[in-house]
């Protein structure tokens, strides 16, 4: 999964439903105010359409569909999931965004090991694979004109999320974190063996607005597309990725 990294940044957590944040951001209670905001608006929603939770593919909008149902359907259409894959990584961009409205001069905001960020100094995003030979041996090193960013994963041997393959890790870099949750969830789901990881990068890779994937199987790594540098991480206190 993935987490944040460099100079000592003040991380704080925030829980709602099941959902756990970790943010680092001036304007914290700006960002945690628009998440339980959003929270409630998507729920709304799919109180008045339910497919909209349940479905495993890009379903049909309500004509008065909020934003954030909006952004997700964007992503799963791109990605061909259900719209529910986006969901993690739509939260922490508007709960960022929200934080950088306010004034911050930075936002980072991670959920469920999808992390949406706006950088003033360096940072680095920590890469878990949970696998023996690879755990905490992985980060990207990006710098604040890398940034605003979004860097989620997806794993069939971590979290709480249905996954349908048994990949160690599948990693997506992309401006929009709706799409890259969806297209981690996607990337993740391709892969049950090492002889699919090509593969899966290539589709990954090819969907339009991802800038880069990462998956790792069995400590095979394979990489695709345009991604932030890959360096050996060093131990930190920061969030992370995975």
């Amino acid at each position: 999964m993935s987490t944040a990294v460099t100079r000592k940044r003040t991380y704080q957590s925030f829980q709602h439903r099941e959902a756990v944040f970790s943010i680092c951001c001036e304007q914290f209670d700006a960002a945690t105010v628009e998440i339980v905001h959003q929270r409630r608006i998507l729920e709304d929603y799919i109180a008045r359409h339910g497919a909209f939770r349940r479905s495993l593919e890009p379903i049909a909008l309500l004509g008065d569909a909020p934003e954030v149902a909006r952004r997700m359907d964007r992503a799963a259409r791109l990605v061909g999931v259900g719209p529910m894959a986006a969901v993690a990584g739509a939260m922490a961009q508007c709960a960022a965004e929200a934080g950088l409205k306010a004034g911050a001069a930075e936002a980072i905001v991670e959920n469920g090991g999808d992390i949406y960020l706006r950088a003033a100094e360096p940072v680095i995003i920590s890469l878990y694979t949970g696998t023996a030979e690879l755990a905490g041996r992985l980060a990207f090193s990006l710098q604040p004109e890398d940034t605003p960013i979004s860097i989620c994963s997806s794993s069939g041997k971590m979290g709480h999320s249905k996954s349908l393959g048994d990949c160690d890790l599948a990693t997506v870099v992309a401006k929009d974190a709706a799409l890259a949750d969806a297209a981690a969830t996607m990337a993740a789901n391709m892969v049950r063996a090492v002889k699919q990881v090509d593969a899966a990068l290539e589709t990954i890779a090819a969907i339009d607005g991802v800038d880069g994937v990462l998956i790792v199987k069995n400590d095979h790594v394979g990489l695709a597309g345009r991604l932030p540098q890959l360096v050996k991480r060093k131990r930190c206190q920061e969030p992370l990725s995975g």
